[in-house]
């Protein structure tokens, strides 16, 4: 496993459209999973430590977060051939136990990770009504274990402002997780 950072926010950078399968059964573009104030898209998947360090509070986060008009998408686009436990089936059982409030879609092309430029799970794109990016940072203090309680919700935060004013906090720490498991690699 592999760490890595993701890059500094390119603010205004329009975020890529897209059309994947979601484990509800449903076909997702990018229009579709916008909210009135804005639109969070992450690549995460079912077993990085990263991502199972923040998932309850990622869940109660975005749940929250819809109520201010963003809405949130994940994507997974690891090789699942590598990572069983990132199967489309298993992405469909994790997202029943912990009840996503936003739609998880398998990117098994690849495509749309490289569209956008992720580099790692858990990637976060914070993009305001008219799909401007305006957030890439972290979720909060946690890495492979979850931070302690009354922590900076630093995405959390950020969306708010984006719900707001549209625009994202000028100073970001980036996001830290594994690799993308890139097929061929």
């Amino acid at each position: 496993m592999v760490s890595l950072l993701t890059p500094v926010c390119d603010f205004g950078w329009k975020a890529p459209d897209f059309s994947l399968p979601g484990v509800d059964g449903r076909q997702w573009r990018l229009h579709d999973a916008m909210g009135a104030n804005g639109l969070l898209v992450m690549f995460i998947c079912n077993h990085c430590p990263y991502v199972k360090a923040i998932r309850p509070r990622l869940v109660r986060d975005l749940a929250e977060l819809k109520r201010h008009g963003i809405h949130a998408i994940a994507i997974m686009s690891n090789d699942p051939t590598e990572y069983a436990e990132d199967s489309f089936d298993n992405m469909r059982a994790v997202a029943t136990e912990f009840d996503f409030p936003f739609p998880y879609v398998i990117d098994a092309t690849q495509q749309v990770a490289k569209a956008y430029g992720a580099v790692c799970t858990p990637d976060f794109f914070g993009f305001n009504r008219d799909y401007e990016l305006q957030y890439r940072g972290r979720f909060d203090e946690s890495r492979k274990e979850t931070a302690p309680e009354g922590v900076r919700r630093d995405l959390f935060e950020a969306m708010k402002d984006i719900a707001v004013s549209q625009r994202g906090p000028s100073e970001q720490i980036p996001s830290m997780g594994c690799s993308i498991k890139w097929k061929g690699e």
